[in-house]
């Protein structure tokens, strides 16, 4: 391959690496390997000229902003960091900056957080906005999400009147993160797989009471001042601390580049005992002025390096391979390991994904293979060590048949697991889909738990969701676990489930690709299970934001008679399938067509209720101004950037008072 094609080539894949990882939040490659591929890019653009591009990834910080929420740009470029991995690198990178100052230089060295970063602007002492990294110049403003954060002041302690940003990361301390995790399989839910993209996919969740439930964390690493008031950047992060900023106490000044390789080996060994994870440290040289000389390359400062530790690497020997069945009937292959200590843990078992990654790695019983955790719920097998394969080794032959049920397995075309169709008959199917129809986010049925319906079904007291509603309180009473007072608080759990809204249970069904926002939206669209059964694919798909996926599923979904059979149990005991009298009499079509954003801090209702008559009466709530904005709803302290927008834009802003006239 020439050179031009090979810098296209790389070009191509770390755009796609790029979208995946910041917009998609799905990589596929780890961080070592891309940074290794945008360094060879790098470097072939750096000696052929002739072929650099403005668009090239080496010239921009990350993927597409996503459009979700209010594009802002950041009054200070959010650059990124260069990476070394290793020692020499950190000297190479010191005598270049020896090069370009004069002085004792001294460093910052600082933990590098595993989380989203984030910009945080202030003035006069106060809150204005948050904003994500993006493409570095732009980010999404996530404001709202942001001020749920415990340690992230509202107010800063201190006089201090003009603007500033305070940039940190948002993370998800690993107890949070475990605690999330064991109430999601409870719930029968999949367990989230790390703590940074839980805490990234937590900060664009629509509803900033969702977001304000996840125990998120907000560490402070710099503060940019457009004339500072200290020094030196550690001056700074002591400054951040008075202010009332979370500034870990591990960050430390330094006078040698020694020093700072034994900050680097000391937390190389101990990062485990942290309450939250890192991967890396960051060296920063300290003087402002020092850091004003260096400058800038193209995407990230002369006078910061990021150390990335290796992501820990252990081999062990491969036992078996089991095989897990879901509550859509999709079957996961797991490893089974000669336990290992790695990363601070004991992992016995590992990830081996679907059939085609064992086909990928050649993976068998009894082969020695190299074991990656990277922050995984499930650590995840990496490579086979062929050297030590025993010569009787044959080759995985992935099953064919449900190794529960014994029912064969199909693939979908298109899809990378298997899967078992005994939907009624399979008990880890039957097990998860009772578990998701309890869930908090579903019924949310009080005194039943994950465990608790896997003791119903294997006494075989129930053996569907639908069963529920016949139990009696004597039943329970024989059950492991089950005395009186915890046997009348479930029944009584399930008889008030019964007044769950509509859009929940519909939820709750488990309608394949029908989650929380697709049941919000066809709940408010046909009014009714029965409508919703009773529509063809050309209605539904002219729904808002419910694609064909969705549409066939749900006819395929109808198509089954055990499923309608529950549905239509569930109507007999008193279930909300449709849009309760009350709620539909509230609704008109007054404010159709129109679009409100709502800012501050309300008098006679409340901003979730003020959302809610919007909605109930045809209008659309957004988060973010734009020219679609028919009005803005204002209360007391409206963020400052909404009003100058709306200004900006000709946007009204009425008061509660003037929005409650309007619906009468």
């Amino acid at each position: 391959m020439d050179i031009k094609s090979r810098i296209e080539a790389l070009r191509t894949e770390l755009r796609e690496h790029n979208h995946r990882y910041y917009v998609l939040d799905d990589p596929i490659i780890s961080d070592y390997e891309f940074d290794i591929k945008l360094k060879e890019l790098q470097r072939l653009e750096d000696e052929h000229p002739e072929f650099i591009d403005p668009n090239s990834p080496t010239r921009r910080i990350g993927g597409e902003v996503t459009k979700d929420f209010k594009t802002t740009k950041h009054d200070h470029r959010m650059y990124s960091l260069d990476n070394s991995y290793s020692l020499d690198d950190l000297t190479d990178w010191e005598n270049r900056v020896k090069k370009l100052v004069d002085g004792e230089i001294q460093y910052t060295c600082e933990l590098k957080y595993d989380g989203a970063s984030m910009s945080i602007t202030y003035e006069n002492g106060k809150m204005v906005r948050a904003v994500t990294r993006g493409d570095g110049v732009q980010g999404d403003e996530v404001t709202a999400n942001v001020r749920t954060i415990r340690s992230v002041p509202l107010e800063i302690k201190g006089d201090f009147k003009g603007r500033f940003d305070a940039r940190g990361e948002i993370i998800l301390p690993i107890d949070g993160f475990n605690a999330m995790n064991v109430e999601r399989v409870n719930a029968g839910e999949d367990p989230y797989r790390n703590p940074r993209n839980t805490a990234s996919g937590s900060l664009k969740l629509q509803d900033s009471a969702l977001v304000a439930r996840r125990p998120l964390d907000f560490l402070l690493y710099g503060v940019k001042i457009n004339r500072p008031l200290h020094k030196t950047h550690f001056e700074g992060l002591m400054l951040a601390r008075q202010w009332g900023f979370k500034v870990p106490e591990e960050a430390i000044l330094v006078k040698s580049i020694s020093e700072v390789f034994e900050f680097i080996n000391y937390w190389d060994k101990r990062r485990h005992d942290l309450p939250y994870e890192i991967d890396g440290v960051v060296i920063k040289v300290n003087d402002l002025h020092m850091q004003d000389e260096l400058g800038y390359t193209a995407k990230a400062p002369r006078w910061a390096m990021a150390y990335k530790f290796k992501a820990e690497q252990a081999a062990t020997r491969l036992n078996s391979i089991s095989y897990q069945v879901g509550r859509t009937g999709a079957i996961t292959p797991v490893a089974n390991l000669e336990p290992i200590h790695l990363a601070g843990t004991i992992v016995k078992r590992a990830s081996l994904h679907n059939a085609d990654q064992i086909e990928k790695l050649d993976i068998r019983e009894g082969d020695m293979v190299y074991v990656e955790k990277g922050g995984e719920i499930i650590p995840k097998i990496v490579g086979v060590d062929i050297s030590k394969r025993p010569e009787s080794s044959e080759p995985t032959k992935y099953i064919d048949e449900c190794p529960e049920c014994g029912t064969a397995l199909v693939r979908y075309p298109g899809e990378a697991q298997h899967y078992c169709l005994n939907a009624t008959g399979c008990r880890p199917q039957i097990v998860g889909r009772i578990q998701h129809f309890i869930s908090r986010k579903a019924m949310d049925i009080e005194g039943l738990g994950g465990e608790t319906v896997s003791l119903l079904v294997e006494a075989g007291l129930i053996n569907s969701y639908a069963d529920l509603y016949e139990l009696e309180h004597d039943q329970l009473l024989p059950l492991e676990r089950m005395a009186e007072k915890s046997a009348d608080n479930l029944i009584k759990g399930i008889e008030a489930s019964k007044s769950i809204p509509f859009e929940r249970v519909l939820y709750a069904i488990g309608i394949r690709y029908v989650g929380e926002t697709v049941a919000k939206k066809l709940a408010k669209h046909f009014k009714s299970v029965d409508n919703i059964f009773k529509a063809s694919f050309d209605e539904l798909v002219a729904v808002e934001e419910i694609g064909d996926k969705i549409a066939q599923s749900i006819i395929e979904f109808v198509l089954d008679p055990h499923n309608v059979e529950l549905v239509n149990r569930l109507k007999v005991f008193g279930v909300q399938l449709a849009i309760s009298e009350d709620v539909l009499a509230a609704q008109t079509d007054k404010l159709s067509g129109s679009t409100f954003v709502v800012s501050g801090v309300f008098e006679t209702i409340s901003r979730n209720e003020l959302k809610a008559m919007i909605e109930s009466n045809g209008g659309k709530v957004s988060s973010s101004i734009s020219s679609k904005t028919a009005y803005v709803v204002a209360g007391a302290n409206m963020g400052p950037s909404k009003y100058d927008k709306a200004m900006a834009l000709g946007i009204p802003i009425i008061s509660e008072q003037e929005f409650l006239q309007m619906i009468n």
